[in-house]
């Protein structure tokens, strides 16, 4: 499976995609952030998010969108920004019929860390030893990107129901434990 991971922002849109099986290695197969100018009108920033995701799309022809899901926590002024740069994820995906996945930042900590409350770099951390890179892709927003499409490649039914069988590290197997844990509450 190739999926799509986005991390939405305005200024930084984190893009990237990993392939791989369920409870199997994953391979990075690009990473990167699609910039505009705080500079730059509203419009003509999203524009250029805009036709950069279409390009991510026709160049990588992923199976599945996994995008951030976006809330409002405490920065409240960047959630409408965000919330639109995610907004033209899912209308690419859709052109193309591409399933989307939303998956939330403490879900997507859980899945490459085994803990929904990691920190950033340890976030990072794990996406480049996952990959084995030797080093994060960087910006952070693109190591975020491919922490989505991960946790998407590792999320399926498969891998929880699984999980006692399949080799999986011991990220994958301290997430698929809370998802069983939080599916029997």
């Amino acid at each position: 499976m190739r999926v799509l991971g986005v991390d939405p922002g305005l200024t930084r849109c984190g893009v990237a995609v990993v392939e791989g099986r369920a409870g199997r290695r994953a391979d990075l197969v690009a990473a990167g952030v699609i910039r505009t100018s705080p500079a730059s009108p509203l419009d003509d920033r999203l524009f250029t998010i805009a036709e950069g995701l279409e390009r991510w799309f026709d160049q990588y022809v992923p199976d599945v969108l996994a995008v951030e899901r976006v809330f409002a926590q405490h920065n409240v002024s960047t959630v409408i920004p965000t919330a639109q740069v995610a907004g033209l994820a899912l209308v690419a995906a859709r052109r193309r019929r591409v399933p989307v996945a939303q998956h939330t930042p403490s879900e997507v900590k859980a899945a490459v860390t085994g803990s929904g409350t990691a920190a950033k770099q340890q976030v990072q951390f794990m996406v480049a030893r996952i990959l084995r890179l030797e080093a994060a892709p960087k910006p952070a927003d693109a190591a975020d990107a491919a922490a989505l499409a991960i946790c998407h490649l590792w999320r399926p039914a498969g891998l929880l129901e699984g999980a006692d069988t399949l080799p999986l590290t011991a990220a994958q197997r301290a997430w698929a434990a809370a998802e069983q844990a939080a599916r029997r509450k």
